[in-house]
């Protein structure tokens, strides 16, 4: 893909991301996007086959860039720390993915539910491996699985990260991340 269409592609994804954010995709309209994004309607087309099109490889995109932020925390010293920060850090950075990402997967059953799907269990994936290596060196509490451990995870910082965003703007990461750790190492303790 040249560096041209990777641009333009990033254009109407920030775009759609925008409007998508503020209505819904269902709201949202092809005619919209283009302006947004500055560009003719055909330049959607041309890249896209549809706007449904547009915003599952939007979904696509969003998750990936999360995926590898998550990879990328796995080798910190304090991995959990560094997996609920790099998320945090993804949701301050996108807000109007993680509405898109609540609202269609709350959709159900939503047009892209499918796309949606696979791509919660990707991320998921990745928490699940940090909570089956905390679990193996016994630091989940008693009877807790990895895999309930990771969707609560995720979950969790999902709505914490909109929470913040939307009726806690004044709040740092830091002081997201840090109450988020106390909660964790709370439970945990707790045992």
């Amino acid at each position: 893909m040249s560096a041209r269409t990777t641009a333009t592609k990033q254009k109407l994804f920030d775009a759609a991301l925008k409007l998508v954010g503020e209505r819904g995709a269902a709201s949202v309209t092809v005619d919209e996007i283009a302006a947004e994004a500055g560009v003719a309607k055909g330049t959607i087309y041309y890249n896209f086959a549809s706007k449904d099109a547009l915003v599952e490889a939007l979904l696509r995109h969003g998750v990936e860039i999360l995926a590898g932020r998550l990879r990328a925390a796995e080798g910190a010293e304090d991995s959990l720390e560094a997996l609920v920060d790099a998320m945090l850090g993804f949701w301050a950075e996108y807000p109007a993915f993680g509405q898109l990402l609540v609202s269609e997967l709350w959709r159900t059953p939503g047009q892209w539910h499918g796309t949606l799907s696979l791509l919660r269990d990707d991320i998921v994936s990745i928490v699940r491996g940090q909570m089956k290596r905390l679990s193996d060196a016994g630091r989940l509490p008693e009877g807790v699985e990895p895999g309930t451990a990771s969707a609560a995870l995720f979950g969790t910082l999902l709505v914490i990260a909109l929470d913040w965003q939307v009726f806690q703007p004044e709040r740092s990461r830091a002081e997201v991340r840090d109450s988020v750790m106390l909660l964790v190492r709370g439970m945990r303790s707790a045992r």
